[in-house]
C-alpha cells in the first residue's frame, strides 16, 4: 500500500478517476456512504443500535464536529461524517502484541495513513526504545512507572509538554490541566492552537470573550448568514440542515470561499425521504470565488459601502462601541482598484453583497480556517467583527459571530483550563479551588514546542489524543525534532504517524473511545462536552469496550499524577472513581461551572454564561466593543509563484483517512493531488493527470515536495488546492498568523515545477 513520495507520509496509489462536481450535498449518497462504513466495520445489528444512540439525549455526542445538537432531536440524529466516525471507533482491537510482533516501527512507517487507520483498534499498552525494531507490550504500571521516573529527571518541568486533542472530555481536560500545572509548567499546547487560535484572539481582543455569540435558534430567525472559508458539507455536515432550515425561513445565504463547495450549493436531508419528500434545496444565495487571502479587502470594501450609506446602528455605536471614528477614516481612502485585485471579484459583486447586507436586520457569520490559517487570520476576523458592530448585530436575535470548531470538544477543553496561556484571573481561581500554588509563566504553544524540541529545550512530549506529527506544519521537520526527544507518550485509541516516529522511549496507551461504557469504582460514568455555542451537556458510551486492557483518559491522568506528584493538594484516583466529584471539583475553580452536577442532569445541559450574546454586554477594559483598525495584507505574488490551500476530502476526519474517494469533488482513487486552474495548466503546459513538484517559500527557505497529479478544477487563478495532512509537509513552520501563531495552512506561497520519473530523466 505504501508508497515513497517524496514526503513523510506514504500515499496509497490507486487508479486516479474524475467526474464531474456534485450538485447535492447528502442525500441517498450519503445514507448508503454512511451505511456501508458502517456495517463494513460494526455489522447490521450494532449499527442501527450504535447510530441510534449518536448525539441522544441518553446516548453519547459523536466524535466529530462541534456542532450543537437540536432540542427537539430525530431518532438519526448524524451526519455521514459523523457515521464514519463512530463506526471508526467499533472497530475491534486488532492491534495488539501479535500486530506488532508481525510489522516492525520501520514497516509501518511505510504504510499509509489510510492503511494505518484501517487496521483497528489498539488493544493494550506499548513500549519501544530506539534499540528496538518492535514495539513490546507492557503493563499498565510499569507503563505508568517508566513515565512518571523520566518526568522526576528531569532538570525542570519547563523541559515536558503536554498536547490535547480537542475531543477530550472536559472532566479529563481539567484533571490533565490540573496535573501539568501542578507538576510545574503551562507547556499546554493544543488543537487549537492549529485551527481557531486566530478567532479567540479576535474576538477577546474586540467583544471580550473568544467564543461566538449565537445559538441554534438564532439561525431560525436570521435575515443573512454568511458562510466564510468553510465547507460545512464535508466538515460540519449537520450545519447544513441549520443552513436549509433558515433558508426555509427566508434567509438569505452568502458563500465566500475559493471554492464552490457542494455543500453549499443544494442540500437533501436524507431523513427527508422517509417523509416521501424528494425535493432538495437551494442554499447559496450569492458565490463569491473570492481569490486566497482576499477576504480582508473584501469586508473593508462591503464596511466602507454601509458605512457611506448612512444605514447604520449609531445608538448601539454610541453606546456599545470605541473607535468608531478612527475605523471611519481608516477606509476613507479605500483603493477599490487593488480590492478587485486582491479579491478577483468585482466592483458590482462587492457592492451586490453589501446592499443584501444593508437590507438585512440580523445577520449571522460563520466561518472556520479558511480565515483563521492565514498571517492576518486575527486581523481579518476583526474586520468580520466590524461589520457586525456597525450594524449591531450582536446581542439579539438572528444575529452574532459564529466561529465553527471543527472537533467535538475543542472550545470545552480551553474552557477548563487547556492552554499555554492563561490568564491570571483563571490561575488565581485554580489555586483557590484546588489549595496549591501554580506557575504564571505562559508556556510552549504548538509551533513554539516544536521549535523548542528542534533546540532540545523540550525532553518529553505526552499527547492526550490527536496525531501530533501529521497534524502539525513542516511535517518532515516537525518528526525530526520529534525524534531528539527523550520520551513520547501517545493516549490513542487507533495507531496513526505519530506512534511511529521514535523519540529515546515511547509508550503507546490505549484508552476508551466516546463510544464506549466506561466504567469506575462507583459504577457507570458520564462525560460531559461543550459544543461551538457554549452548550455544556452529557455524553455516555454505550458500547462494550474494544479491549478488556482499556482506560478511561481521567483514569489514566489521574493515575500518573499518583505517579508523578509529591504530596499533591488533590487525591487523583479517588476523583475518578466518581466523576461527580471531578465536576464538584471543577465547580470550585471554573467560573460559570456552578452548581455543574444538577445543572448539567437538566434535559439539555446548560449554557455557559456569554456576555455579549445574553446582555451586549463586553468584557473588555473599557466594558466596550472594539473597533479594529488594520492594514491590508500584502497578496501579490511573482509571475512564477503560486498560492496554495489545505483542505480536506470528503472522505476523512481531520487526519484521519476513512477512505480515498472525494466524492462531492468527483475525485476518487488518490489524495496526492493538486487542483488548479484550467487556464493556468496551459499557461504551464501541464495536462490533466501530469505529475508535478511542488516548492513552498518563506523568508528565503524553501521546502521541495515531490510528484503530485495535477487536475484542473474551478479555482481563482494562481491558487491552488491540496489534501491535508498529506500537504502539510509544504506548510514552512516559521510562517504563522500575527498574535496567534497558527500556521498559515491555506497560504502557502509556491512554485512547481514537471517532476520526471528516472525512465523520463534517462
Amino acid at each position: 500500500m505504501g508508497d515513497d513520495s517524496g514526503g513523510l507520509t506514504p500515499v496509497d496509489k490507486s487508479r486516479l478517476t474524475l467526474s464531474k462536481a456534485k450538485s447535492t450535498a447528502a442525500g441517498i449518497p450519503a445514507v448508503l456512504s454512511s451505511a456501508v462504513h458502517s456495517m463494513k466495520k460494526m455489522g447490521v445489528a450494532k449499527s442501527v443500535k450504535t447510530l441510534r444512540m449518536v448525539n441522544q439525549k441518553a446516548g453519547f455526542d459523536c466524535p466529530g464536529c462541534a456542532w450543537p445538537d437540536p432540542e427537539h432531536r430525530s431518532s438519526f440524529e448524524f451526519c455521514e461524517n459523523g457515521a464514519k466516525a463512530v463506526a471508526d471507533e467499533a472497530m475491534k482491537a486488532n492491534v495488539d502484541r501479535n500486530f506488532f510482533a508481525k510489522y516492525s516501527i520501520a514497516e509501518l512507517a511505510g504504510k499509509s495513513d489510510y492503511w494505518l487507520n484501517s487496521q483497528g483498534r489498539i488493544a493494550e499498552p506499548m513500549y519501544s526504545n530506539k534499540g528496538q525494531s518492535h514495539y513490546q507490550p507492557i503493563s499498565w504500571e510499569d507503563a505508568f512507572a517508566k513515565i512518571s521516573e523520566k518526568l522526576r529527571s528531569l532538570s525542570s518541568p519547563h523541559k515536558a509538554a503536554f498536547y490535547t486533542s480537542g475531543r477530550t472530555s472536559n472532566e479529563a481536560a481539567f484533571l490533565y490541566q490540573a496535573f501539568v500545572r501542578m507538576y510545574g509548567t503551562n507547556n499546554l499546547p493544543d488543537c487549537s492552537n492549529m485551527c481557531h487560535e486566530s478567532s479567540g484572539m479576535a474576538l477577546i481582543s474586540t467583544i471580550g470573550i473568544g467564543k461566538g455569540t449565537v445559538s441554534l435558534a438564532d439561525f431560525n430567525v436570521a435575515d443573512t448568514i454568511l458562510v466564510i472559508g468553510q465547507n460545512p458539507g464535508t466538515n460540519h455536515p449537520r450545519m447544513l440542515t441549520a443552513l436549509r432550515d433558515a433558508k426555509e425561513n427566508g434567509a438569505n445565504i452568502i458563500h465566500i470561499n475559493p471554492l464552490t463547495e457542494t455543500g453549499l450549493v443544494r442540500f437533501k436531508h436524507p431523513q427527508d425521504y422517509m417523509k416521501l419528500n424528494f425535493s432538495s434545496t437551494k442554499l447559496s444565495d450569492i458565490h463569491i470565488p473570492i481569490k486566497i487571502g482576499g477576504d480582508a479587502a473584501l469586508f473593508q470594501a462591503v464596511n466602507k459601502i454601509i458605512i457611506e450609506s448612512g444605514k447604520i446602528d449609531e445608538k448601539f455605536i454610541k453606546n456599545k462601541t470605541k473607535n468608531y471614528a478612527q475605523y471611519q477614516e481608516s477606509l476613507r481612502n479605500l483603493d477599490w482598484q487593488r480590492v478587485t485585485q486582491d479579491t478577483g471579484v468585482s466592483r458590482v459583486e462587492i457592492e451586490e453583497v453589501a446592499e443584501l447586507l444593508l437590507n438585512s436586520k440580523s445577520i449571522i457569520s460563520c466561518w472556520a480556517m479558511g480565515l483563521t490559517q492565514h498571517k492576518n487570520g486575527v486581523a481579518v476576523i476583526q474586520e468580520v467583527v466590524n461589520l457586525h458592530l456597525l450594524g449591531g448585530h450582536i446581542g439579539r436575535p438572528g444575529a452574532g459571530l459564529c466561529p465553527v470548531r471543527g472537533h467535538s470538544n475543542v472550545q470545552g477543553n480551553r474552557t477548563v483550563g487547556i492552554w499555554e496561556a492563561p490568564s491570571n484571573t483563571f490561575i488565581d481561581d485554580m489555586e483557590i479551588g484546588l489549595q496549591t500554588s501554580m506557575p504564571r509563566k505562559h508556556g510552549f504553544d504548538v509551533v513554539r514546542a516544536i521549535k523548542a524540541m528542534e533546540q532540545e529545550e523540550l525532553e518529553f512530549l505526552f499527547c492526550l489524543g490527536g496525531n501530533f506529527i501529521s497534524a502539525t506544519p513542516e511535517t518532515n521537520r516537525t518528526s525530526n525534532a520529534v525524534s531528539k526527544l527523550a520520551m513520547g507518550v501517545h493516549v490513542s485509541t487507533k495507531l496513526n504517524r505519530s506512534h511511529l516516529v521514535q523519540s529515546d522511549e515511547m509508550l503507546i496507551l490505549p484508552c476508551l473511545g466516546r463510544t464506549e461504557q466506561d466504567r469506575q469504582k462507583s459504577g457507570g460514568q458520564f462525560v460531559t462536552v461543550e459544543n461551538s455555542m457554549g452548550v455544556v451537556h452529557t455524553s455516555k458510551g454505550t458500547l462494550k469496550p474494544a479491549s478488556a486492557n482499556l482506560r478511561s483518559e481521567p483514569w489514566i491522568i489521574a493515575q500518573l499524577a499518583a505517579a508523578t506528584l509529591e504530596e499533591p493538594t488533590v487525591d487523583f484516583p479517588l476523583l475518578v472513581e466518581n466523576y461527580d466529584s471531578i465536576r464538584d471539583l471543577i465547580s470550585k475553580c471554573v467560573a460559570g461551572f456552578e452548581n455543574y452536577n444538577q445543572r448539567v442532569r437538566q434535559e439539555n445541559g446548560f449554557n455557559l454564561p456569554n456576555p455579549p450574546k445574553d446582555n451586549q454586554e463586553f468584557d473588555t477594559v473599557d466594558g466596550l466593543a472594539h473597533f479594529s483598525i488594520n492594514p491590508l495584507p500584502d497578496v501579490n505574488l511573482t509571475d512564477e509563484q503560486f498560492v496554495m490551500m489545505t483542505i480536506r476530502s470528503h472522505d476523512q476526519y481531520n487526519t484521519t483517512i476513512y477512505g480515498l474517494d472525494d466524492r462531492y469533488r468527483g475525485i476518487k482513487g488518490n489524495r496526492r493531488i493538486l487542483m488548479m486552474n484550467p487556464d493556468d495548466m496551459l499557461e504551464l503546459g501541464i495536462k490533466t493527470r501530469d505529475a508535478v513538484n511542488i516548492t513552498s517559500h518563506y523568508a528565503g527557505n524553501t521546502i521541495f515536495s515531490k510528484e503530485w497529479t495535477v487536475i484542473p478544477y474551478k479555482i481563482p487563478k494562481r491558487n491552488v488546492a491540496a489534501y491535508f495532512p498529506e500537504a502539510n509537509e509544504l506548510v514552512p513552520l516559521e510562517s504563522t498568523a500575527d498574535t496567534s501563531n497558527t500556521p498559515t495552512s491555506k497560504w502557502i506561497i509556491c512554485t512547481i515545477s514537471r517532476y520526471y520519473s528516472a525512465l523520463e530523466e534517462e
